[in-house]
């Protein structure tokens, strides 16, 4: 579910417009029972991650503790309280996955995109993490790129998959 801001931010900057919208989400679900991870899923998709001053301020507008939002955020790994990539590569690590090479994987992202896990490129595209299981153990080694599985995976294969995410963005450059 995307959320958009239908009126004028006149004079408003980027943040002010994002805390507003999430602002509108908690209004919507403020009384409904069992609704924060609702309300921190579509605040993350607005802003981007969790971090923890957003976190207060959602704590504050459900009248709930922060402790209570802080636990949830901390508990699922859907969460994040740092920025993001734009892309969120996923190398399953479970069993079949690792038995054919899931390893050797996540080892040759780490030194063809300089990170280590759960850190962002430099330039903000993408996001490394593992997975432990994305129900694709027919298709071993298997990756998901935000929602797309990749099959079969190895090393040779890393670099097309790869340019086809930096090729968009240079594309989506372009045409601003």
């Amino acid at each position: 579910m995307s959320v958009q801001n239908q009126s004028c931010a006149c004079g408003e900057t980027d943040q002010e417009r994002a805390y507003a919208q999430i602002a509108n989400i908690i209004d919507l679900y403020k009384n409904k029972q069992g609704s924060l991870i609702q309300v921190l899923h579509l605040s993350q998709e607005i802003y981007g991650y969790l971090p923890l001053e957003l976190q207060e301020f959602i704590a504050k507008n459900m009248d709930i503790p922060l402790s209570e939002v802080a636990g949830v955020v901390s508990f699922y790994s859907f969460f994040s309280t740092v920025p993001r990539g734009k892309h969120t590569i996923r190398v399953c690590l479970g069993t079949a996955c690792y038995v054919r090479g899931g390893k050797r994987v996540v080892e040759n992202l780490q030194q063809k995109l300089g990170i280590d896990l759960g850190e962002t490129t430099k330039d903000g595209i993408f996001t490394l993490e593992v997975a432990r299981c994305i129900g694709s153990c027919g298709l071993a080694p298997a990756m998901m790129i935000d929602e797309k599985v990749y099959k079969q995976v190895n090393v040779n294969k890393l670099d097309s998959i790869l340019s086809d995410y930096n090729d968009n963005e240079e594309n989506e450059v372009i045409n601003l």
